[in-house]
């Protein structure tokens, strides 16, 4: 009986919390703070100096100078430091892959040609060690991608060209439920290409190279495939719409369909002019909402993307070029280009074991013609417009979700030191395995 009573009462508790909004359920002293004497840099308005951010239950209620701190409030001395909003970095696999060589723990790039069912947030690790170094360099949110992007060559050449949904995860939280801001926040894309193989790996590749014809070949292939599975996917939303009589459910036609209504951006990996083109014609004829991500050169392009109001997720600027002629700044220079052009950008990594970087390369496009304004909105406030939450993150203004760093200068700058971080209004720890072997290490005699 008592063991039925003490079922029965963790039933009430759980019911009673499911009931809660998730504010309700982690609103406490804990995620409301002042931070003030600091230098705040909004990003969306001009830099407000002697000035305070007051952070109630998560979210920023007051900016500006002369915040009075309210009964319960912590209170936080910024000791005249720059307070800009938490860093984003705009493409990741964080959460999904932990050591490349140990396959057990790297949940990337299922077998298969579409696999849109695919949900990274549901295979996202809190635990994982990335998340703490990753943090570290003032990122409070990623994009977590279930596809790691690699193409390969020859004949063993990934054939995936939908790996997914991409979520857009806080660095900070017990479960994936609660770290989660925006699960299904793109869907994450490999356009086809003809992908030929480099000449220095031809010779080891010997029989499994593939020639250009064959190549072409496959493209075109592909592009027949996935002009049909679009058309597959229509055709199962008017069936579904219609209630007919022999309807059945087909999860990966069904998790296409907000891509269809134009409510989930294609996240399309794009990386030359000709699959750029290529890729803005398929959602002109397909009438889907596109976002362009990690393209290696603009060509002809800028004026297209920026007609159509396309963004551009940028990869790694401290890249080599992308064809041996090539001038050697070409990647430095790219992300002022396609600003030039008029497109909107953002900045990822498209990776897990650089994901601290992504600072860095925004630093390097501003020191090779990016404006150094662009290139903190292209980790903070462009990031969070480009993939739907510009309302939520992005900025420090009222009503927004309170994700801050307290810094000793510019966050694009190697030296900053990134002094305190804030997610949702709670303080989070800046230490990972590499400050813990830094502090072991220091200790030897």
């Amino acid at each position: 009986m008592v063991h039925v009573r003490l079922v029965l009462s963790q039933a009430v508790i759980l019911a009673a919390s499911a009931a809660l909004a998730p504010s309700a359920l982690y609103a406490g002293n804990d995620d409301s703070v002042l931070i003030q004497n600091v230098t705040v840099h909004p990003v969306a308005g001009p830099e407000v100096r002697n000035g305070a951010v007051l952070v109630v239950d998560g979210k920023i209620a007051e900016v500006g100078g002369g915040i009075q701190a309210k009964d319960g409030v912590r209170v936080v001395d910024g000791h005249g430091h720059d307070l800009y909003p938490g860093l984003i970095n705009a493409a990741t696999n964080v959460g999904l892959s932990e050591i490349e060589s140990l396959r057990d723990t790297v949940d990337l790039d299922e077998i298969g040609l579409f696999n849109p069912e695919l949900r990274a947030e549901i295979a996202f690790n809190p635990s994982s060690e990335h998340i703490d170094v990753t943090r570290a360099s003032g990122i409070t949110t990623v994009i977590s991608l279930p596809g790691s992007g690699s193409r390969g060559f020859g004949r063993n050449a990934s054939s995936t060209v939908i790996t997914g949904q991409g979520a857009l995860m806080h660095l900070e939280g017990w479960t994936w439920e609660e770290m989660a801001i925006k699960p299904a926040a793109v869907m994450d894309m490999l356009f086809p290409q003809i992908q030929t193989t480099p000449a220095q790996f031809a010779a080891l590749l010997g029989p499994q190279a593939r020639t250009y014809t064959e190549e072409e070949r496959e493209y075109k292939e592909r592009l027949k495939q996935l002009s049909e599975f679009f058309e597959q996917a229509r055709r199962y939303q008017k069936a579904k719409a219609a209630g007919e009589a022999n309807f059945q459910r087909d999860v990966k036609l069904e998790a296409m369909t907000p891509v269809i209504d134009g409510k989930l951006p294609l996240f399309i990996r794009a990386e030359k002019e000709k699959s750029i083109k290529d890729a803005i014609e398929f959602a002109d004829k397909e009438k889907v909402k596109i976002i362009i991500a990690d393209p290696l050169e603009i060509g002809s392009t800028g004026a297209l993307l920026k007609a159509r109001n396309i963004p551009v997720v940028l990869g790694k600027t401290f890249e080599l070029p992308l064809r041996d002629d090539d001038p050697y700044d070409a990647p430095y220079t790219l992300p002022s280009q396609f600003y030039k052009a008029g497109v909107k950008i953002c900045f990822g990594t498209f990776d897990v074991e650089f994901a601290r970087n992504v600072p860095f390369e925004a630093a390097q496009a501003a020191a090779f013609g990016l404006p150094r304004e662009e290139a903190l909105k292209g980790l903070t406030l462009n990031s969070a417009e480009i993939l739907g939450v510009g309302d939520q993150i992005g900025s420090i203004e009222k009503g927004k979700i309170a994700d801050l760093i307290l810094t000793d200068g510019d966050p694009l700058e190697a030296r900053t030191h990134i002094e305190q971080m804030f997610i949702a209004g709670r303080e989070v720890s800046l230490e990972s395995r590499h400050t813990r072997e830094y502090e072991k290490w220091l200790k030897r005699n």
